[in-house]
């Protein structure tokens, strides 16, 4: 069973010079799964919280390409941790089964995340309630 322990930030190098940054990304490299989704999230300010739900089968992982947010995750036996993602260069790994809320958003902020599944609204968990109290193992 997973656990915040699993929860890890993944520093990617910056292989820019002169010109700019570089971030270069590579599944099973700095990502430890095959990419199968890629999705974004814009738009947001410090009232919007996004996500509020767990995974069965989903691993993730966020990036902040711009601005900054923060990303709290709890697991089945209720310990919690709190993460505040601000650089390009950075991304938190989380893997599945393991609640999400993110929050706080910077006006500019724009989340990129990283999934080994394809979308399936089946394998949600919405209720946290549900997540902490049912019997949905991984």
């Amino acid at each position: 069973m997973n656990t915040i322990e699993n929860v890890k930030l993944i520093e990617f190098s910056n292989l820019g010079d002169e010109r700019g940054g570089l971030i270069v990304i590579e599944q099973e490299r700095q990502i430890p799964f095959d990419i199968k989704r890629v999705f974004y999230s814009y738009g947001m300010d410090d009232k919007s919280v996004r996500g509020k739900h767990a995974n069965k089968y989903s691993e993730f992982c966020l990036i902040a390409l711009n601005g900054s947010c923060e990303i709290r995750v709890l697991d089945k036996q209720h310990n919690e941790k709190n993460f505040k993602l601000n650089r390009p260069n950075a991304a938190l790994y989380i893997p599945k089964m393991i609640w999400k809320d993110m929050y706080n958003f910077s006006s500019d902020c724009i989340l990129l995340v990283l999934s080994n599944q394809f979308y399936n609204k089946e394998e949600y968990i919405n209720k946290l309630d549900d997540y902490l109290e049912g019997d949905v193992n991984d």
